[in-house]
């Protein structure tokens, strides 16, 4: 296999979880930045990125303009003006509000929220949805299993109809995951495999990639410590090298989000190019530390 894709994105340009290019709001690690959206598109091109992975969340109701006809079509504008793109939404609302555990009655609306979620995405030429089922949405039995793929059976008519992807970041084991899709083959659900996450919880690239590779649909850039927490790029235990490999067999095809580690607060910018250095190189095959 060829690893002239990958070279060819890196040239491109990559694209940040949203909320990186700010200092963390109410000492959020991850959220909405209900105060500086609009700064950050602008902001996005002198890093240079091609654009932003969307996050919605709890945290940001009343502020996020995917909440209102008016708001999407003032964010629309703001992204024609800076030629930066919404390639994806991070739907972190639903580890504030999971599908597991829950009554019927939060079950339904919460099952009627991605609907509406999946419903705007047409109208921003948004291609796919993040579902995290980590943290608290953690499938952590048969039961929440069965509970998330009756979600996604849901709503997967509704999907269809948009045209949208639902990526799932869930920290199940290889053979689980791997059990799990198995029982929803729709080309729409796939896997968004989080580089971080996965280096944390001592997962072997290439176990992973063999489990459910032709199943990645998106990539989130990140580093972690074995059993700890993100930490700067090349500085953690993310096996990049195996990666570039696996990826290269699978013949990727997808995105790459960086969902960093942050720096210091007001040196987002400098922070954020290092990490795309890095990123970059890796994509180049040129492993260097950040």
């Amino acid at each position: 296999m060829s690893d002239e894709y990958l070279k060819s994105y890196a040239d491109k340009g990559l694209y940040t979880m949203q909320g990186r290019l700010s200092p963390p709001e109410d000492g959020r690690f991850q959220s909405f930045p209900r105060g500086s959206w609009g700064n950050e598109i602008n902001l996005a091109s002198q890093v240079p990125l091609v654009g932003i992975e969307w996050i919605y969340d709890l945290y940001g109701e009343g502020a996020n303009p995917l909440e209102t006809p008016e708001g999407r079509l003032s964010l629309r504008h703001k992204l024609s003006q800076s030629g930066i793109k919404v390639v994806s939404i991070c739907a972190d609302y639903f580890m504030d509000c999971p599908f597991l555990r829950i009554e019927k009655t939060a079950f339904e609306q919460r099952i009627d929220k991605l609907k509406w979620l999946i419903s705007i995405c047409p109208e921003l030429g948004i291609r796919r949805i993040v579902l995290p089922f980590v943290d608290a949405s953690k499938i952590s039995s048969d039961k929440d299993a069965e509970d998330v793929l009756r979600v996604l059976h849901q709503v997967l008519s509704y999907a269809e109809k948009s045209v949208v992807e639902l990526h799932l970041e869930t920290d199940m084991s290889p053979a689980n995951f791997c059990l799990f899709l198995s029982e929803i083959p729709s080309p729409l659900i796939k896997v968004n495999y989080d580089s971080g996450n996965s280096a944390s919880l001592g997962y072997s690239p290439r176990e992973e990639f063999s489990a459910y590779g032709d199943r990645i649909g998106s990539f989130h850039i990140k580093d972690r410590l074995l059993g700890g927490g993100t930490v700067p790029l090349g500085s953690g235990n993310t096996d990049f090298s195996s990666l570039r490999e696996e990826l290269i067999k699978i013949n990727y095809r997808g995105d790459f989000v960086m969902q960093v580690a942050r720096g210091a607060p007001g040196d987002e910018l400098r922070w954020l190019q290092q990490a795309a250095n890095f990123a970059c190189d890796w994509l180049h095959g040129e492993n260097k530390p950040i």
